[in-house]
């Protein structure tokens, strides 16, 4: 079950600050620019240079994740979410210095257009740019707990939160075993343990089913987490369509039932009163209470997934079910709040007013609390979400990018700067005689070098070697550009054109700065 994007069109063809008069655009419109030699002057601006762009232009994600109905949070990414390398913070709402969210979902995660041209901070030089934004640190994600495997390729971890609710229900199940079968003594509590492994062995099911489902419609999924109230599965994309959001949602509980059914045949030719009576009982009965939780209609309960797909398949607008479901669900985390304790009171769950009293009258709020706290909680995360995917597509890496000047390995760092700022570009890259591309100058290594010592620094020690994952596509926006950054951490990337020219450079701070203001815009 579980909780688990439109970008203004921008010309990035720059007006160069060019000291050729004779110099032409080509025929894209696009100012040209060449390469010139470390001792030549400032070079033309080329062809596909853009301007800085402003970082207000885009947004992005974070995986779409799939909350069981008993996790306490929707999740943040791995959170497989959380961060991932040079600075992006884990967490659905977690900012893609370099995405992960999202999870992600997985999860990511809202604008004003650049003027094509001109830079958005004219008064601040390439060397000083990095001053007040320095590149984010790299956060190690958790892993998530003990790995116990991978059924389909995904890995299932069990959290140490499981630990505790294993030695809970190991109590409480043995305490009403003592009163159903008073000889097991001390044995009881092997029984109880064997019930509670074998009830989120159930749950794991429930998962299973959800992640084979999310597989079978090529919708990643980062891993299975077994945790304190239940499980999650955490799919990185969302479905295409309403229709199988909805199946996606649905097979969980299910299989819940499916499961409840299969124990009460079981328990057809076994003697009641016995330890595999008892056991195949309350195993069937946790099931349908799974099962008839998760299917209440709000999020971040697979009832409220299926609710969304309705919403959504009624109006043609994800973000509407989302927000009916997601309000549904707050609601449904009062209507918990308030109603449990009333109905144990009452009586209507099996005990008389006069024994709800005491100890269990206080658990029975607590544990009413701790279930709206995760339902509100999840719903929340639920409409912060899906507001993060439908500006997913703003996050475009033309718009984003910053221009960038070609300068050779033995060029002075003060000579690459002046030829930088009269161009109006941001940021150097490094290129052989033939003006191929070697590796980018980083900005946080330029803030570093005082001005005196500029002349005599080259760029080339100042600079990242370039990997085949360092490579962008001008093409890339949304989630498919945060896939590539995710896949190859760094603070900077070069952009380059389909044919293979390069384009400008695309900071990892620029996108962090894109996403907050993004997730900041409403709806």
């Amino acid at each position: 079950m579980g909780d688990s994007t439109k970008a203004p069109t921008t010309d990035t063809g720059a007006a160069p600050a060019d000291s050729d008069p004779n110099a032409r655009d080509d025929e894209h419109g696009h100012p040209r620019q060449d390469t010139a030699p470390a001792d030549g002057p400032a070079p033309q601006e080329h062809s596909d240079r853009p301007a800085a762009p402003r970082n207000d232009e885009a947004t992005p994600t974070h995986g779409t994740e799939q909350p069981d109905a008993n996790k306490p949070d929707a999740d943040k990414p791995d959170a497989d979410q959380p961060a991932d390398a040079d600075g992006t913070p884990a967490g659905p709402d977690a900012p893609p210095g370099h995405p992960t969210a999202p999870d992600a979902g997985h999860h990511a995660r809202h604008t004003t257009g650049t003027t094509p041209g001109h830079a958005p901070h004219a008064d601040r030089t390439l060397a000083h740019s990095g001053a007040k934004n320095p590149p984010p640190q790299r956060r190690e994600s958790p892993r998530g707990g003990l790995l116990m495997g991978r059924p389909f390729g995904v890995p299932v971890y069990v959290a140490p939160s499981w630990f505790l609710v294993a030695a809970l229900i190991t109590w409480v199940f043995g305490g009403q075993l003592d009163r159903v079968l008073p000889e097991l003594g001390a044995a009881r509590y092997l029984v109880s343990l064997f019930f509670a492994v074998a009830f989120y062995a159930s749950v794991l099911v429930h998962e299973l089913a959800h992640t084979v489902a999310a597989l079978r419609f090529k919708l990643p999924v980062r891993r299975i987490q077994l945790q304190f109230f239940g499980g999650v599965s955490e799919i990185e994309k969302e479905a295409e369509t309403p229709g199988r959001e909805f199946v996606l949602a649905f097979v969980g509980p299910l299989l819940s039932l499916v499961l409840a059914g299969l124990f009460y045949i079981a328990m057809q030719p076994v003697e009641p009163g016995t330890v595999p009576g008892v056991l195949l009982a309350g195993l069937m009965i946790s099931n349908l209470i799974v099962a008839a939780f998760n299917l209440l209609p709000g999020l971040p309960l697979d009832g409220g997934r299926m609710l969304r797909a309705v919403v959504w398949k009624i109006t043609g607008k994800p973000m509407s079910g989302t927000v009916a479901a997601a309000w549904v669900g707050r609601a449904l985390a009062v209507s918990v709040l308030i109603g449990l304790p009333l109905l144990t009171q009452s009586g209507a769950l099996g005990s008389t007013a006069e024994d709800s009293v005491g100890m269990d009258t206080v658990t029975d709020a607590l544990l009413a609390a701790i279930l709206a706290a995760i339902i509100w909680t999840g719903a929340g995360n639920s409409l912060r979400m899906a507001r993060l995917r439908e500006h997913l597509p703003e996050l475009r890496a033309r718009n984003l990018t910053r221009r960038a000047v070609p300068v050779e390995t033995d060029t002075p760092l003060s000579e690459a700067l002046r030829r930088a700022n009269a161009a109006g570009a941001r940021a150097l890259v490094v290129v052989d005689a033939d003006g191929h591309p070697l590796s980018l100058v980083r900005e946080a290594a330029i803030v570093g070098v005082p001005e005196h010592r500029r002349p005599w620094v080259a760029v080339s020690g100042l600079a990242q070697e370039l990997t085949d994952g360092m490579r962008v596509s001008a093409e890339l926006a949304g989630e498919d550009l945060l896939d590539v950054l995710r896949a190859t951490p760094a603070t900077e990337y070069l952009v380059v054109e389909e044919t293979g020219e390069i384009y400008g450079v695309l900071s990892a701070a620029d996108v962090e700065r894109a996403f907050v203001k993004a997730m900041a815009r409403p709806s």
